[in-house]
């Protein structure tokens, strides 16, 4: 763990490597967020993330939400994914557990276009799957916000495991 001090004395290509993977697969995030140093506390590193996500094009947002794996798949992910989802118990799903993911991913994403997205720590299987029941029948636009949403929840969660709150830190 690294305090805020450290962070804004490493060198650029260290803060790509230790943050590239907050956003998944979008190290860009990572690269344009680093122009904002020094940072004054974890909540201004998070804030000015999140920040460069939002004041980019949707169809980059589209892309980064795209990034994501569907919950559940038994497919290739980064680290941070699939610790997320064993945490959640998704890689323990019985064989029609698994096809009922499967489907509703495949209905989800076939009305979205884009994975289901939801930040799965302190959730349970049957929670997410009850969230994607719910979710599916929302609207396209609703839905694209609530994928960034928990996109930058995900992406909190990922820096409170890398970043010390210290002293600095306003919340």
């Amino acid at each position: 763990m690294y305090t805020i001090q450290e962070i804004n004395r490493i060198s650029d290509a260290s803060f790509i490597q230790i943050f590239g993977g907050v956003f998944e697969h979008s190290p860009w995030v990572a690269e344009k967020t680093l122009m904002a140093k020094p940072f004054l506390s974890f909540d201004h590193l998070y804030q000015t993330m999140v920040h460069t996500v939002e004041e980019t094009t949707n169809q980059k947002k589209l892309a980064l939400i795209k990034e994501h794996p569907n919950l559940g798949d038994r497919v290739q992910m980064s680290e941070n994914s699939v610790n997320e989802q064993e945490n959640a118990g998704l890689n323990q799903l019985t064989e029609k557990e698994y096809k009922q993911f499967i489907y509703m991913n495949q209905s989800y994403m076939d009305k979205f276009g884009f994975p289901f997205i939801l930040a799965v720590r302190g959730k349970n299987k049957d929670e997410i799957y009850q969230s994607m029941v719910e979710r599916v029948k929302n609207e396209i636009e609703e839905e694209f916000h609530q994928a960034l949403a928990e996109i930058y929840k995900i992406a909190l969660l990922r820096l409170e495991e890398v970043i010390i709150k210290d002293s600095f830190t306003t919340n």
